[in-house]
């Protein structure tokens, strides 16, 4: 948005942000494994393609490394006022006011709210939560200072997060059990590190990035509309892939049939 409003020749304007820093979720998640679950290539502005990716799926460091880099580019940084955390606003005489936690307030015509859903980690309200003496986090707030090393460690939920951190922190954990609620669709991910003539050729001739970029944009588009729909081939093939890459690495039939979805795939 701030780019944007440059772009336009709109300069007078600020952002508000309430930590000491960008980034938002990828400030906020340093969980082992972090990354995104859409391509680096598509997952960045169609504006400031970069051209130093080093994973098609990128890890937390690069894609907060890739937002400041774009908030130096394009000078936002004069624009930004942190630690100031916004718990409300009024329309008053034809202006906002809009209030600070810390007792500020600020005065302006135009108001955008662009507060993001995931910075307050939602834990589950289980017996026991306020008396427990064992470490406990959760994923959003990692406690990089517990060594897991030959720890009994259990994890609740088997969603975003977990899929990515459990099989790291299972390289060096005792034991890891996973406390599921529903199965999720799950397969291979195809993900690998570019070669760097890759990255030489895309520095060279950065239209061939854009063209790229596109080109995940068209396939993924097709594909969630194509899964859409309520009875296609498509759903049966992946649904099918699914199911052997569980078979390939589960040998417990019980543990196996927990771990496929009674609900349709996409």
């Amino acid at each position: 948005m701030g780019i944007q409003l440059k772009a336009k020749g709109i300069h007078d304007f600020l952002i508000l942000e309430k930590a000491d820093d960008l980034g938002g979720t990828w400030r906020e998640n340093t969980y082992p494994g972090a990354e995104c679950d859409i391509p680096s290539a598509l997952y960045s502005y169609s504006f400031e393609p970069y051209p130093y990716w080093e994973y098609k799926w990128s890890h937390q460091p690069q894609i907060l490394e890739y937002i400041k880099h774009c908030a130096l580019k394009y000078e936002l940084y004069p624009h930004i006022r942190f630690k100031h955390t916004f718990i409300g606003a009024s329309w008053n005489n034809n202006h906002w006011e809009v209030y600070l936690e810390d007792g500020q307030t600020y005065h302006t015509r135009t108001l955008i709210t662009a507060i993001g859903q995931l910075h307050y980690p939602s834990i589950p309200n289980f017996r026991g939560k306020d008396t427990l003496t064992i470490p406990h986090f959760h994923s959003a707030q990692w406690n990089h200072d517990l060594d897991l090393k030959g720890k009994s460690v259990g994890v609740i939920g088997n969603a975003a997060s977990a899929i990515q951190f459990v099989p790291q922190i299972a390289k060096e954990a005792a034991k890891v059990t996973v406390f599921q609620r529903s199965a999720n669709w799950m397969l291979p991910k195809q993900d690998r590190l570019y070669r760097n003539w890759e990255k030489s050729l895309v520095r060279r001739f950065p239209f061939l990035l854009k063209l790229y970029r596109l080109k995940l944009w068209l396939l993924g588009g097709a594909l969630f509309l194509m899964l859409g729909k309520s009875k296609n081939l498509l759903r049966t093939f992946y649904q099918w892939r699914s199911r052997v890459f569980i078979k390939k690495y589960i040998k417990d039939e019980n543990l196996r049939q927990k771990l496929i979805p009674t609900y349709p795939l996409g």
